[in-house]
């Protein structure tokens, strides 16, 4: 009986050692300020007539321009996914957004970059259509959070998205190029996320474009 007892406690100090290592794991990379730091020249992406520049961005730090952005996007994008569960879903996503342990990568077009095919292309008449706020125009975002699924560190995606005029460019195929390597950077176990059955243009990305 004692033998027992002490295989048992020996098991359950493993499983509470485990648990706090991986909370230092997830609370450490939760905490990184600015993860594109680690990789400077991931934060440019000039292929295919399309040049942009990444920065990072946090959920509690989002300025009502970028919020507005992120909604407006969300529901170009999503509304119809969704269909009539939208209003409540978007709901939840407004929430997800601001939430303290959201971390971001947007996208902004290259200023130096005046002759590429984002600004070319003639049905782009209203070239910056999601974006009203300062500075270089936003054109796509990601939102990941570090979490633990099934007992394992993961970078989870809750979204990326892109507008539909940078889109078949390479650049969201990059952006989860990159969220790998912050990912194996920060120790995580996996990249994580969820895709409507019904969203058939992002499942044939996640399944045959990475």
């Amino acid at each position: 009986m004692d033998s027992q007892k002490k295989k048992h406690q020996i098991k359950r100090r493993e499983i509470l050692e485990k648990k706090k290592a991986i909370e230092e794991i997830i609370k450490a990379a939760s905490t990184e300020k600015d993860h594109l730091v680690a990789f400077p020249p991931f934060c440019h992406y000039n292929r295919n007539g399309l040049s942009v520049y990444l920065e990072s961005g946090s959920g509690e730090q989002l300025s009502s321009p970028t919020k507005h952005y992120i909604q407006t996007l969300l529901k170009v994008n999503m509304e119809g996914a969704y269909g009539p569960e939208w209003l409540t879903e978007e709901k939840i996503k407004r929430r997800e957004m601001v939430a303290p342990e959201a971390r971001y990568i947007f996208v902004r077009e290259d200023p130096n970059a005046i002759s590429t095919e984002i600004s070319s292309l003639p049905e782009n008449k209203e070239k910056h259509y999601c974006w009203i706020g300062e500075g270089n125009p936003v054109v796509g975002f990601v939102q990941y959070r570090f979490v633990v699924e099934e007992d394992v560190p993961v970078a989870y995606v809750y979204e990326l998205q892109l507008e539909g005029r940078v889109q078949g460019k390479g650049l969201g195929k990059y952006l989860m190029q990159l969220i790998e390597l912050i990912a194996r950077k920060s120790r995580m176990g996996a990249v994580v996320l969820t895709v409507l059955k019904a969203n058939l243009l992002a499942t044939n990305f996640y399944r045959n474009k990475l």
